[in-house]
């Protein structure tokens, strides 16, 4: 997907915890990269209940499992069991978080749908850990804009938004008057590169809702 992300109140659970804890645990992400041309046995994660597995969602060779769980480390093993051949990676910490406190409309919505983004960072050192560095004070200097996390030199991003609604609808309202979120993003970009399978010039690529229902707990 080749088109600036912003991105300020729509992020509810980009696995920050201030709003998105629930008795399940807490949100996590299993990634799961398969050979290039292989089938994906979808029909595996029928037998996972009690995981709290929320989406499965897919680009590519690249398919995700968004789960609330207390045994992050239990459910990557249940993947890695079933899917010998693949590469399975867990997201988990955040390196920044969302807090609600810092947004003038404080309402939360009763149900959401999971937007769910990837990138990596660039593969230097130096701008990884200034990266980090504008993240670590983000909510104090950069309030407008939120959260996100990484494994390695790979971004995850969760989007929420109110269930039933838009992000091309909702996304140009969080920088309507307020330019800030465009400067940050302005800065950010150059830390940003598309993971492997994207395109010239693609950055952030979105994943995509496996619909079946029956592997959703």
């Amino acid at each position: 997907m080749q088109k600036r992300l912003v991105i300020l109140f729509l992020l509810i659970v980009a696995f920050g915890y201030s709003n998105a804890q629930t008795t399940l645990g807490k949100p996590v992400i299993v990634e799961i990269i398969s050979p290039k041309g292989s089938a994906f046995k979808f029909g595996v994660f029928a037998d996972m209940k009690g995981y709290g597995i929320q989406n499965i969602q897919q680009w590519n060779n690249l398919v995700i499992v968004y789960a609330n769980t207390i045994s992050p480390e239990q459910l990557k093993k249940r993947i890695a069991k079933d899917f010998p051949a693949d590469q399975v990676i867990l997201f988990q910490n955040p390196f920044y978080d969302f807090n609600r406190k810092y947004c003038d409309n404080k309402t939360v919505a009763k149900q959401w749908d999971n937007i769910i983004l990837t990138a990596n960072l660039v593969n230097n050192p130096k701008m990884q850990q200034e990266y980090l560095n504008y993240h670590a004070t983000q909510l104090q200097k950069w309030p407008e804009v939120s959260q996100g996390f990484k494994t390695g030199r790979q971004l995850m991003l969760v989007i929420s938004i109110p269930k039933g609604e838009s992000l091309d609808k909702l996304n140009p309202l969080t920088t309507k008057n307020n330019p800030r979120v465009d400067d940050w993003n302005n800065m950010m970009k150059k830390y940003q590169e598309g993971v492997a399978g994207t395109k010239k010039g693609e950055t952030w690529v979105v994943f995509k809702n496996v619909n079946e229902k029956k592997f959703i707990e």
